[in-house]
Formats: C-alpha cells, structure tokens, sequence
C-alpha cells in the first residue's frame, strides 16, 4: 500500500503540460517596451520559447548565447521569445539583466505566472522549439555549458523543414 501512494504521489510530478508533438498552447503578454506579442502572430516561424528569472544564475549564463542563436538565424525565420516570469514587481531587474547581457530578442512580462503554469514549468531557465506549424519539437529543462549546442542542431532542422 505505501508503495502505491509513492507512485500515485509522483506522478504528477513526471507529467508535463507541454510535450513534443503537441501544438504549443498560444499566449498573448506584454513585452518589457510595452506591446503586446501573442505567440500565434510568429506562425510561419521556428520559435524558441524561453522560461527565465533574472534569481536565476543558468539564465544569466543562458541569455546570450540564445540572442546570438536569435540574431543568426533570424533571417532564416527563426525568433527567440523570452519570458520573464517574475511579473511587473520585477521588470527594472529584468531590463537591466537583458541590457547587460545584450540580449535584443523580445522579453515578456508573465504577469501572475499564467503562461509559465499553462506550460507546466519543471525547471528554469525552460526552453521550447516550437516548428512553424505551431508544434512543440523540443523542450529543455534547465541549462548547463553546451546546452546551446543541442538548440542550434534543433533549430537548423527545423528551419531546414
């Protein structure tokens, strides 16, 4: 019996609201300049989706390799998105990080954590390829050095796609 309750306990938390091959819920939020960017506008586009907190010492490490993956491959059709998911209490720490990290990809504001519980977040920094269909082809959980190696192989064969 305990057995069975240790199993039916952790599932929940084995179970993810966002998993390859289903179509990437869409959102709409307000970025850090102050418009409104809703996912469904980039269809068309391979899109990286980026869960991120300026607490957060992998996202500081993260930021700037994925607006150099951004700027490379813009051209191509390719966007980052990062999400802040901190809210409004904490845009002036979350301007300065990007400032300081260079980062020229849009930032969104996840006011009350809606987006970041719609897509079930295990981990930060998250990151989400979504294809130009609007399906999610790869989610990643965290980021440690060389992480940024298995976006650039998933996004260059999407935009091959």
């Amino acid at each position: 019996m305990r057995w069975l309750i240790g199993v039916v306990l952790c599932v929940p938390l084995m179970v993810q609201a966002v998993s390859s091959q289903e179509m990437a819920p869409d959102f709409t939020l307000k970025s850090l300049e102050g418009s409104n960017l809703r996912l469904d506008e980039y269809k068309g586009q391979v899109v990286l989706i980026n869960f991120w907190a300026t607490w957060c010492g992998p996202c500081r490490q993260e930021l700037p390799l994925l607006d150099r993956i951004h700027r490379r491959y813009q051209d191509a059709g390719f966007a980052v998105l990062g999400i802040n998911v901190e809210g409004v209490d904490k845009t002036d720490e979350a301007r300065a990080m990007i400032s300081k990290a260079g980062v020229t990809f849009p930032v969104l504001v996840d006011e009350g954590q809606k987006i970041s519980e719609l897509y079930a977040l295990e981990a930060m920094p998250t990151s989400v390829v979504v294809d130009r269909d609007g399906v999610v082809r790869y989610v990643h959980l965290g980021y440690k050095p060389g992480d940024e190696a298995k976006y650039l192989e998933v996004v260059k064969k999407l935009i091959r796609e």
